[in-house]
């Protein structure tokens, strides 16, 4: 989801939640502590440097059980971090306490927000030696025809 699409999201929602993939809500006391820019500049492992920017939001869970944060709240946010930092209407990344500082991916199903999990990948498969994946067969659902059978001429 980028900034965009999320803005068009807001307008009109009473409440605002967000969900994480196995169901669990973030508690409706969160907090939005960071609406920023990420920027990273690397090399792959395959030597090629590439830079990627990201719109982040951190959600914060603290003890304030009385703050409830409103869609128009975060919308003002939003606009005035596109404002001050000169946000464009990038890809959104989510940050949350896990174990860990985890990331996300955020989408809408029409009633929450969804935390939805990221997983790391090689950006150079194919300078880096990894095969290709092999595509997994059952032998049970192969169909029998006659080639592989005996006097089918496959052998």
């Amino acid at each position: 989801m980028t900034l965009n699409e999320i803005k068009q999201k807001l307008i009109g929602l009473e409440t605002l939640s967000f969900e994480l993939q196995n169901g669990t809500k973030v508690p409706e006391h969160f907090h939005v502590t960071e609406v920023g820019v990420i920027t990273k500049h690397f090399i792959d492992c395959g030597g090629t440097i590439r830079n990627e920017k990201v719109a982040n939001f951190q959600l914060w869970d603290a003890n304030d059980f009385d703050h409830r944060l409103k869609p128009t709240k975060l919308l003002n946010i939003i606009k005035l971090s596109e404002e001050k930092l000169g946000m464009e209407d990038l890809e959104i990344e989510v940050e949350y306490q896990g174990n860990t500082i985890e990331k996300y991916g955020l989408e809408f199903n029409g009633k929450n927000f969804m935390l939805i999990s990221k997983q790391t990948n090689c950006l150079a498969q194919d300078n880096c030696g990894i095969p290709p994946s092999k595509m997994k067969v059952k032998l049970s659902e192969i169909s029998n025809n006659s080639c592989c059978t005996p006097g089918g001429g496959c052998c």
